[in-house]
């Protein structure tokens, strides 16, 4: 059965555990909390499995807020007043109930300024809540950890928590379970390890999935099994959620038939799969290339008592169009409409992109318009693979004409629709037109990537324009962007190209200095910029310097020093040089006669 815990019972936006296990599976899907509805055997007992229902903690002034509203109602009814009471007891309630209503501001004031995300201010606040012996309230704490574990300061988080542990309030599981997800998420699993052992409270199923999660995503599997046995130990028991991580987890480490054996234990513990489960094993045995498997399995899903839904179908559906098999893929797609499983936005990418890939572009757009009459909206996934195709096939006049399209639809290009449109422009020579759509971007909402700029840098310097291609470099790194040897390799091909040979090589230091390996086309860009120059004998120097640095030279690297020999009047040596190369197995045989003619 499902356990919906209403939102009276726990933290506001507190710990709701969806299956996020198979979230690049499913990401189309919610998934709350399950157990298990029977009994587990252990040790000849039946031993029922807790289901930990989160209620919010009670005020710490709650006892002093019930004993004044006491007072009141006796009062009322007896004639008796505060007056009446002895000086020593009125004082005493007087200041209880002064120091009650103090709390109760202090942590009004606590739960305002986490709630306004002022996480740092919050925290002096509890530190000064501490300090004058008031009890601060468990649920803007819990609020305050979450907040510090979003931003990755878990040791904050921490902090917070040891405050807790140390005062008069007491964390509860869902606090502990906060602290726990950060930690796993941040990737220090060893610390979530080490809270989960000295938690005060007993842990339930979602601090275990946690770390089991965590465990299992760095591939740390065998160490899942032992959290399990000590899950078990305690007697929290695994639930629905708990099994599909452990299947995920030996689906990609062991293999699906391993994985299956899990699943026939998960039944015969009384726990039932579920769709997600299912999706998890469907996915694994298309990935082991058992596609057939797959389909069978998807077929007997309902015999299993649990119907397929629009991401069962999809991970088979591309699976089918991956290997080609695109008639299977539209027979599936008929069954799912017969059944009156409505495809998503995902199912009509999955085709779109495949038939774009085989070049069937009118049939893909076919599918695009198809959309909107099973309720699905084009996304930028959608239009992408088109633009792709087109500018694959140079039809730019299309590819323009459908990014228009795409953006009267109110469908905004994301950054790889981008890319691929400026990648096509400069290959097309239209690299000025690139450039302006490159300073558009950001006005767009779209901020400009590394591959974006080393686009554009390249097609620059293929066009002789280098020092626009510079002030591109500088931009990027104001953009806080980090050049790679791909930038460098384009400028200093650019820059070699154009006779610019100090400056390429002031760019090879520069490339050194920021402890980036040049690579082999760099050291090739300066050399044939050198012999260009008839400077074949600094390029020979190059090409040793080349070689100490651990660069191994390629067979256009001493084509270039042989051409360079040969301008210079050398074309004896150049060939000496060539036949000993060819001997030494450096050139090839069918290189070496295109290589005399050209000398």
């Amino acid at each position: 059965m499902e356990l919906m815990v209403s939102g009276k019972q726990i933290h506001c936006d507190v710990f709701s555990f969806h299956h996020d296990t198979n979230k690049k599976i499913s990401g189309e899907r919610r998934y709350g909390v399950s157990c298990c509805s029977k009994s587990w055997a252990a040790d000849g007992f039946m031993l029922k499995k807790k289901q930990g229902v989160r209620r919010r903690s009670r005020s710490p002034y709650g006892a002093e807020v019930w004993a004044t509203s006491a007072v009141e109602a006796f009062s009322a009814s007896s004639g008796l007043t505060l007056s009446n009471v002895d000086g020593s007891a009125r004082r005493k309630f007087q200041g209880n109930s002064s120091r009650s209503f103090e709390e109760f501001e202090s942590n009004k004031n606590l739960r305002r300024l986490v709630r306004n995300g002022e996480l740092d201010e919050g925290f002096k606040h509890l530190e000064s809540i501490v300090s004058r012996g008031e009890v601060p309230d468990i649920i803007p704490c819990t609020s305050l950890i979450r907040g510090f574990c979003r931003v990755r300061k878990t040791r904050k988080a921490a902090r917070v928590m040891e405050i807790l542990e140390n005062s008069r309030a007491a964390p509860d599981v869902i606090t502990y379970n906060v602290l726990i997800s950060g930690y796993c998420k941040s990737g220090e699993t060893r610390n979530a390890l080490e809270l989960l052992n000295r938690m005060s409270v007993d842990p339930d199923v979602v601090s275990y999935n946690t770390i089991l999660r965590a465990l299992c995503n760095r591939g740390n599997l065998d160490e899942a099994m032992e959290v399990v046995d000590q899950m078990l130990m305690k007697e929290c028991y695994p639930d629905v959620i708990t099994y599909t991580i452990l299947i995920e987890a030996t689906c990609r480490e062991s293999g699906v038939e391993q994985a299956m054996k899990l699943l026939d234990e998960m039944r015969s513990r009384g726990c039932k799969p579920d769709v997600v489960t299912y999706n998890v094993l469907i996915n694994g045995t298309c990935k082991e290339g058992k596609l057939d498997d797959a389909i069978m399995f998807l077929n007997n899903m309902s015999s299993y008592g649990c119907q397929p839904n629009v991401i069962t179908h999809n991970i088979v559906l591309r699976s089918m169009c991956s290997t080609g098999r695109w008639m299977d893929a539209e027979k599936l797609l008929a069954e799912m409409l017969r059944k009156g499983c409505s495809p998503s936005v995902v199912t009509f990418n999955i085709l779109i992109n495949f038939l774009c890939r085989k070049g069937l572009m009118e049939r893909a757009i076919d599918i695009l318009e198809k959309m909107p009459e099973h309720g699905c909206t084009p996304n930028s996934l959608s239009y992408n693979p088109l633009l792709h195709g087109f500018c694959k096939e140079k039809k730019m006049g299309r590819a323009i004409e459908y990014l228009e399209l795409m953006v009267s639809r109110g469908c905004y290009p994301d950054i790889v629709t981008y890319n691929t449109m400026l990648t096509a422009l400069c290959k097309d020579g239209k690299v000025d037109l690139a450039v302006m759509i490159l300073n558009q971007l950001s006005s767009k909402g779209c901020s400009p990537v590394l591959i974006t700029y080393n686009t554009v840098i390249d097609g620059l310097s293929k066009i002789g324009k280098t020092e626009q291609a510079v002030e591109l470099l500088h931009e990027m790194r104001e953009r806080g962007l980090k050049p790679d040897v791909i930038t460098y390799s384009s400028l200093v091909s650019g820059l070699s190209r154009e006779g610019k040979v100090e400056e390429s090589i002031r760019l090879l230091k520069e490339v050194e200095g920021m402890g980036i390996r040049p690579n082999v086309n760099i050291y090739n860009s300066i050399m044939l910029g050198l012999c260009k120059v008839r400077g074949t004998h600094r390029a020979i120097d190059f090409l040793e310097y080349m070689v100490s640095q651990g660069c191994k030279p390629t067979e256009s690297t001493y084509t270039i020093l042989l051409e360079g020999l040969a301008c210079e009047g050398l074309s004896k040596e150049a060939c000496e040089l060539l036949y000993e190369l060819c001997s030494r197995g450096v050139f090839k045989k069918t290189s070496l006669d295109q290589t005399v003619v050209d000398l």
